[in-house]
């Protein structure tokens, strides 16, 4: 396998937020209203990339819960992003490893979602064997609960997999048609533009014979690790209709950056049952396009870590795709 490589940025400080102070006054007496104590500490979340506010507040009485909020006028995706996690939190099954919401609120211009804060961390990378095992282990519980959604859930008119796909994770067809300039690739996979384009359009076809639900943007600094080990799942915006190996190979980036064999742990995880055998290689294009070609339009609203990560983030698809294909 190849040696480790480590993300330009910690996972865990990725992030640029507004701190407590920051916020509106009015709008910090209304949290701290139905929160039900005036706050006393407020610990910014530095995983993620987005700039909106995310912060575990302690409240005088020792209460505790987490906190996320946007701005509808700086920040309207972000809004209807928390508004729609929220909705997916409250219908989420019971008992799965995900922080369960408490309650929304609209005030002076702002969105603001509260869930019960996970007391835990980010994975550390290369990851901790104990680590990983607990974040398939929690996923594999997460997939087989998604296979079979209820109906709740279903009713909030979730994206399908495969329409994304076709829409926005062809990315080296667009590249291959002009519409999108050519990324930089590395050595081994110069000239393959013909195989990632026809790899990458699988995809769709793979995507669109599932049945269940995937959590749609598995990653390492969407996961925490509390206390007891187990591994928590966090920022539900994006389920969508898909075959949870999708978000599995998505996850295991950083495990194949570590020098794990990520090929064994992703056929040996009970999602990739029977999965297409090609369904790791199709992912893997998909993903080196999303993040390569994102990395160049990266939004003015995200972090400005953003841009580095997904570069990082292509090139580990891109490299792990040439190791299986025999591009080296």
């Amino acid at each position: 396998m190849s040696p480790p490589s480590l993300p330009p940025v910690p996972y865990h400080a990725s992030a640029l937020r507004p701190s407590w102070p920051a916020l509106p006054a009015a709008l910090r007496a209304a949290i701290a209203d139905r929160l039900g104590a005036p706050v006393v500490t407020a610990r910014v979340a530095g995983a993620g990339f987005t700039r909106g506010f995310a912060a575990v507040l302690d409240t005088a009485d020792g209460g505790r819960a987490f906190v996320k909020a946007a701005s509808a006028v700086e920040q309207p995706r972000l809004v209807d992003s928390y508004a729609r996690e929220a909705a997916i939190l409250d219908r989420l099954p019971a008992g799965l490893p995900a922080p369960r919401p408490r309650w929304t609120l609209y005030e002076v211009g702002w969105f603001v979602l509260c869930t019960d804060a996970v007391d835990g961390h980010t994975p550390r990378l290369p990851w901790a064997p104990a680590e990983l095992d607990a974040t398939l282990a929690g996923y594999a519980e997460v997939a087989a609960a998604l296979a079979d959604p209820p109906a709740g859930l279903t009713e909030l008119g979730l994206p399908h997999l495969a329409d994304l796909a076709r829409s926005d994770i062809l990315w080296w067809e667009e590249v291959a048609a002009d519409r999108e300039p050519l990324p930089a690739l590395p050595e081994p996979v110069r000239g393959r533009l013909p195989e990632l384009v026809e790899l990458e359009s699988r995809l769709p076809r793979y995507a669109a014979g599932a049945t269940g639900l995937t959590h749609g943007d598995l990653r390492v600094d969407n996961v925490l690790i509390d206390a007891d080990g187990r591994a928590w799942f966090c920022d539900w915006t994006w389920v969508c209709h898909g075959p949870a190996w999708f978000d599995l190979a998505g996850l295991l980036l950083t495990a194949y950056a570590g020098g794990l064999d990520a090929d064994r742990l992703f056929t040996a995880h009970p999602v990739t049952a029977g999965a297409p055998p090609d369904a790791l290689d199709a992912t893997l294009a998909a993903l080196a396009g999303y993040f390569l070609t994102g990395a160049a339009a990266a939004p003015g609203t995200a972090s400005p870590h953003l841009p580095a990560h997904q570069r990082w983030s292509g090139e580990q698809a891109l490299d792990w795709l040439a190791h299986r294909q025999g591009w080296r």
